[in-house]
């Protein structure tokens, strides 16, 4: 059976994207290119470490293959985290810092959901839920993530809601590169999400199913 379009742009995605290079070099039968050469001026120049990735390998879809053959999410954690102290005294007297609990409302607002309607689409218990929309609590960077998909949120909104909890994309992160793809090309449908997902062994996002 032919795989469908979106899942072979995921991988087209992925090969352009991910960035562990120690990993990606320690696939069988990859070809490590020439990053240090001779510039035409006679001085020795340095390509991009981006050179490394799969994309510009011949065999870059049989290199994806066996790279999936070993994957294993490994990204377990809580799906929240106590603040630390320093993290309260800056949050109490910062009244204008921009916290998850803070930014929370407005984002999920222009995604059409409140924050009753998001956290039941979410695997957080919900006790816990309304400590992190209250504050009292922050959430692990896989919360962010699943509450990302769960509420069709856009790519932006999705930096700001990471950048309050002190969290990036990692391009060496598979799970990260995966939920990239899936907002960037708006990918809601949950069979679709989840598909994609399951093709990186990515399943400890808690997302309610």
């Amino acid at each position: 059976m032919e795989r469908p379009n979106y899942l072979r742009a995921l991988d087209e995605h992925f090969c352009a994207r991910y960035s562990d290079y120690a990993k990606i070099a320690a696939i069988e039968g990859y070809a490590m290119p020439e990053v240090v050469y001779v510039a035409k001026d006679g001085n020795i120049a340095r390509r991009d470490s981006s050179c490394m990735r799969l994309q510009y390998q011949e065999n870059a879809e049989e290199l994806l293959a066996r790279f999936k053959e070993g994957l294993t999410d490994t990204e377990f954690t809580f799906s929240f985290r106590f603040p630390k102290l320093k993290e309260r005294i800056k949050t109490f007297f910062g009244r204008k810092r921009k916290t998850f609990a803070r930014l929370l409302p407005g984002i999920l607002a222009r995604c059409g959901e409140t924050a009753q309607s998001a956290g039941e689409k979410l695997s957080v218990e919900p006790m816990y839920w309304k400590k992190l929309v209250k504050g009292t609590l922050y959430p692990e960077k896989g919360t962010v993530l699943a509450l990302a998909l769960v509420t069709r949120m856009g790519l932006e909104d999705l930096g700001e809601l990471l950048s309050a909890g002190g969290f990036t994309f990692d391009h060496a992160n598979v799970r990260d590169v995966v939920v990239e793809y899936l907002l960037a090309q708006k990918i809601f449908n949950a069979d679709m999400r989840d598909a994609c997902l399951a093709e990186y062994k990515i399943d400890t996002l808690p997302i309610q199913h």
